[in-house]
Formats: structure tokens, sequence, C-alpha cells
């Protein structure tokens, strides 16, 4: 195993879950599926196919002879023949009607719809796992005043909750993406060679109607509730590049958050999670680097620009169909599954374990408020009796030379004891030490959480509680 590339998606990343939709395995069990379920399909609508066949072919619906059609592969080099061929070996009874009618194609692609479809399912599952960890971190810091940032500089004070609802109000916008690609998803259905279903009609002597029904059959035996309407041999490839969206769109709310958290590290205001035994750097020991977050925007960057893939890939097919799609889809659309999985687990992996220190972020806020709190002391001035552009002007003087204290001279900020010494405010130190009670900065802040909480998030997780609860192992 040491001789050979493995992929670190699926070495160091991505769940077993999402591995098994994308393996071989998986595959292989549903072309046989779609096989019955075109057996099945032709028999009802009048073909002259026995029960005891389809009972024959499912007998070996999940006993795949691998080596049986690796050995015919060799020889004819045709994947799907290969197989039909192994089948029919373990199904002689049902040799003969295997694949009838159809063309590579429908095992082809309806499984990668199918399989996408699955997949997307499971990274919903995931995504809301995420939004429900979030809602539980914001609710519990929702009153926790800090520096909010504009430009990375210190601005008007929000919350940590308030912080948190900017990244879960992200996962909502991804997640209305993903249900309504997830809600479209269709079959390819029985299409033959060029999408005209010429093969079908002609087994069905000329009945339009039963090439119709046999698509909607084969869709509702499939668990879908409908196939595209028209296509060439394959089903059109922006469905690819829908799906690959919705994961970029993932990507980019995950990098996001990944961004702030480690700026929020720097700060040492928050932490991701940090094992007992975690070593953070090789030769300074005393380093606890971002490396989840640090992976997650690496990881994102990965997905956002696979959304390249599928996009050349549907512009450049030609007419019906050509196989220029197929090497590219067969990395470009696991490995953005996968690479997604990956960043979902670390996401609520981090979320999880997050750690704030509200003594970090109280120092920090406090060095600052004195300068947000002025207008709030101007009012006060104001209504004693002092002159509004008068003040205005003295408190800008005295900011800038309190300003220059701290970054010149590695002073505290000593913007309070300026304004109590000047006359024209008729403060006392005391009186504006009053002002400084952090909670009166923060706006609306703890009550937009409980709002967005109540109205937005809520009713998306009481509607979801039977994929809540899930824990995320990360592997290195």
């Amino acid at each position: 195993m040491y001789d050979k590339y493995q992929s670190p998606l699926s070495e160091r990343y991505a769940s077993k879950e999402m591995q098994y939709l994308f393996s071989p395995d998986k595959k292989f069990r549903t072309w046989r599926r779609l096989w019955i379920a075109l057996a099945e399909t032709e028999k009802e609508l009048g073909l002259p196919i026995t029960q005891e066949q389809i009972e024959e072919l499912k007998t070996y619906q999940d006993d795949i002879n691998y080596e049986t059609a690796k050995e015919r592969e060799r020889l004819v080099r045709h994947d799907v023949m290969s197989h039909v061929f192994a089948y029919g070996e373990q199904c002689p009874k049902a040799k003969g009607i295997i694949h009838l009618g159809a063309t590579s194609c429908y095992v082809g692609d309806n499984t990668d719809l199918i399989i996408m479809t699955e997949a997307l399912r499971l990274v919903r599952k995931k995504l809301i796992n995420v939004m429900a960890e979030l809602a539980r971190f914001a609710e519990h810091y929702k009153d926790q005043p800090t520096l909010a940032f504009t430009h990375f500089q210190p601005a008007q004070p929000t919350t940590v909750g308030k912080r948190a609802t900017l990244w879960l109000q992200e996962l909502c916008l991804d997640l209305e993406d993903l249900d309504h690609v997830l809600g479209s998803m269709k079959l390819l259905g029985s299409k033959g060679t060029t999408g005209t279903q010429a093969s079908f009609l002609e087994l069905f002597e000329g009945d339009h109607e039963k090439c119709r029904r046999a698509d909607q059959m084969i869709a509702e035996k499939m668990g879908f509730s409908d196939c595209y309407p028209v296509s060439g041999q394959t089903y059109s490839r922006k469905v690819d590049t829908r799906v690959v969206n919705v994961l970029a769109g993932i990507a980019q709310s995950a990098h996001k958050f990944s961004n702030d958290i480690r700026l929020l590290q720097h700060l040492k205001e928050v932490e991701e999670p940090f094992e007992k035994n975690q070593i953070g750097s090789s030769a300074m020991a005393y380093k606890r680097n971002p490396m989840r977050s640090e992976r997650i925007a690496s990881l994102s960057n990965y997905v956002m620009s696979d959304v390249m893939n599928p996009m050349l890939v549907a512009s450049t097919q030609w007419f019906e169909r050509t196989l220029d799609d197929s090497a590219n889809k067969r990395l470009s659309i696991p490995e953005g599954f996968l690479a997604v999985d990956g960043i979902l687990d670390l996401y609520l992996n981090v979320v999880d374990g997050l750690v704030v220190y509200p003594k970090v972020i109280e120092k920090h806020f406090m060095a600052e408020l004195p300068f947000m709190a002025t207008e709030n002391i101007m009012m006060d001035a104001v209504k004693a009796g002092g002159d509004r552009q008068e003040l205005h002007e003295r408190i800008r003087r005295l900011s800038m030379e309190a300003g220059q204290n701290v970054k010149e001279k590695g002073l505290d900020n000593n913007l309070l004891e300026l304004i109590a010494a000047d006359p024209a405010f008729g403060l006392s130190l005391e009186e504006l030490k009053k002002c400084m009670e952090p909670s009166r900065y923060v706006g609306r802040a703890p009550r937009q959480v409980e709002e967005f909480l109540a109205e937005m998030i809520q009713p998306i997780l009481e509607k979801n509680r039977d994929v809540l609860g899930m824990k995320a192992e990360i592997t290195v």
C-alpha cells in the first residue's frame, strides 16, 4: 500500500459513509438494481420476461462476481458489457434479458444521478448538524459583548453569539440551495443511444405510451418521482454543474468561518479544539496552531476551484453525446463530495469544541471602549449644558492624544482620564466610568440572536430532528 498514490481525500479527510457512496461496490450494486428495475418494468408492460428470471436476478443482486467481470473487461474493453456478461454467468435463465433495449448510459448515468442524490442527502444531514451546533453556541454566547471589526479594525461592539449567527445565516442560504437542487434531481430513465427511445419503441411494437410509462416506472422503482423529459444519450451535464455549485457554496461559507476563527485565535479570544497530546509545531513547542480551521480553508479552496470542471464538461458536449466527460466526471464529482464531506466533519468538530476566553475578550473590549463611548459621553455633557460642536472638537483632539499614547508609547488607553481633566465636559472620572458598561454598546445583538434562532433556525432543526445528534471524528 506504500508503493502507489493514495488519495488524501480517502486517507485523511472523507468519512467512510461518503467514501462508500462513490465506491465500485456501490456503483455495481446500483447497476444490478437498475437492471432488475428495467426487467420488471418490461415484464409489467407486456414483454415476455418471467418472474423466475427476475427472481434469479434478485438472488445475485448483491453477490457480484468481480473477478469474472474483470477478466471479461480485459478481453472486450467495455465495463458495462463485462458486468452484463458476469451477471449472465450467475443468472443463466435471465441472461438473455439483462440490459434489454438499453445503452451503457442506462446504468452509468442513472447510477451517477442516484449516487449524487444520496451524497447530497448525506451532505444535507451534516450541514444541519453543523447548524444545530452553531445555534447552541450562538444561544450560549448571545449576551457576551465583544469587539466587532470592520476592515479588521475595532468597530461598534457586537456579541460573540451574534457573530455566530452570521456564520449560521450563510449555512441557511446553502441549505436553501441544496434543497432546491435535491428537490429537482431526476433520473435519466431509459432513453436509448441518442435519447429517442427507438429501441424501446421497437420492443413495445410502436406503443409510445408504453415508452413513456417505462421511464416513469423505472424512476419510481429507484425512488425518484420522475425522469428528465428529454435527453441525448446522457443526462444534461448542467446537472453536475448545479450539484457542484451547491458544494462550492458550502465551501465558501466554511472558508469564511475558518478565516474568522483563525483571526480570533490569533487574538486569543476564541480557540479551536486542541487535544492534550496534539503538537502545534515541530520547532516551537508552545504553539497552538489552528490546524482544523486551516484544513477547512484548504479543502474549501479545492472545492471552489472544482466548479470549473463540470462547467467545462457541460459546455463542450457535442450534440447527443461525446465521451470527453467521462474521465473528468470520475474525478471532479466524487472528489468534490469527498472534500465537502471532510469540510463539514471539520466544521462540526471545531464548533463542538470551540473555547471562548471571556477575560481576553473583555480586556480587548475595554481597551477600545473609551473611544466608542465618546458619543454617549458627549451627549451627557451636552445635557449638562455643554456646546455640542465645541465638545466634538475637544473629544477629537483628546482621542488623538490617547491613541498616540497607546500606539507610540505603549501606554494604556487614558482617554477617560483626559476627558475628566477637561472642565468643558463637567464630568468626573467616576461618572465617566459608569458609561463603560459593555452591554450598553451592543445594540440589539442579543435580541437579534434570539429572534433569528426562534424564527429561522428552530423551525429547520425541528423539521429535521431525525438527523440530529452527529459527532464528527477527524482522522489527522
